[in-house]
């Protein structure tokens, strides 16, 4: 802009248009309100207005029972953290391993090959429940010295058993979608295949099944609570145990808002992650084709 130059002003048609489009965005926003209000109250009528609300309310909503039982559930919910964090790492470094042996064509790995693909649908078919109980119930009867039994660990085992089988599906499936010629490319370069699948094939897959993963990880978080059927003392079923005698139900309500705490958060950083990683996986999309013709 040159000196002395008048500021550039929209013109009637363009400020007509924003006018238009902030009072839509105004009228959405307006709606959206009084439907959410709307639904709210009918829901908080119908639920206090029902016969048994007051007798459910003392069984569920007590708040000094919540308070008196929220140390040992909160305890509870440190071991379903240590399972996650432990059970998450293990399942993404197998679940990648098992991912590149199925994915190999070399000739020496085929046995693998057949183990992996074996794995994956066996605990993909199987409920998670139903692997606890076997791994929970299995193992310490085969009296292993150097198995242990704790119920935590035997819990851990099973949710990796089962989430790396989906883990390993997830890489597959970032590993097949990197075209071929971005390794034809590297080869041409002198890069040897196992270079080529190092340096320019996983990162390439890891990057376009970030969100899945993270959100099979948000997943692998709320069953850790499953672990409670084998008896490990996490907030599950520390609530159970304090639930006994008295019959009050507020620490499960409990626990289930300690897991909110935990679950929400995280979901919400992985829809985020995943709308960024869409609109920057088309760019890279571009990026990359260019660069390989």
């Amino acid at each position: 802009m040159t000196a002395g130059a008048d500021p550039w002003v929209p013109s009637p048609r363009a400020a007509a248009r924003d006018a238009f489009r902030r009072a839509q965005r105004r009228r959405a926003v307006l709606v959206a309100s009084v439907a959410t209000v709307v639904v709210v109250a009918a829901v908080v009528y119908v639920v206090t207005t029902a016969p048994g609300w007051e007798r459910a309310r003392e069984a569920f909503f007590s708040p000094e029972r919540a308070w008196e039982v929220l140390p040992e559930v909160a305890e509870g919910l440190w071991l379903n953290l240590r399972v996650w964090v432990v059970a998450g790492v293990v399942g993404l470094v197998v679940g990648m391993l098992l991912a590149v042996v199925r994915t190999s064509r070399i000739p020496a790995l085929f046995p693998l090959r057949v183990f992996a693909v074996v794995y994956v649908d066996v605990f993909r078919g199987v409920p998670l429940l139903l692997v606890l109980l076997l791994v929970g119930f299995g193992l310490p009867a085969l009296r292993l010295p150097w198995l242990p039994v704790e119920a935590a660990f035997l819990g851990g085992l099973s949710i990796v058993l089962c989430y790396t089988a989906y883990l390993a599906e997830i890489f597959r499936a970032g590993i097949e979608s990197v075209h071929p010629s971005q390794v034809a490319a590297a080869r041409s370069l002198g890069l040897t295949r196992a270079q080529a699948a190092w340096r320019v094939v996983l990162p390439q897959a890891v990057r376009n099944v970030t969100a899945p993963v993270a959100s099979m990880l948000v997943s692998l978080q709320k069953d850790s609570g499953l672990i409670s059927i084998l008896g490990a003392v996490d907030a599950i079923r520390a609530a159970q145990i304090a639930t006994t005698g008295d019959y009050n139900f507020t620490p499960y309500v409990v626990a289930g808002v300690l897991f909110l705490l935990v679950s929400i958060p995280l979901t919400r950083l992985v829809d985020a992650w995943s709308a960024r990683q869409g609109w920057r996986g088309e760019l890279r999309g571009v990026s990359g084709a260019g660069v390989v013709r």
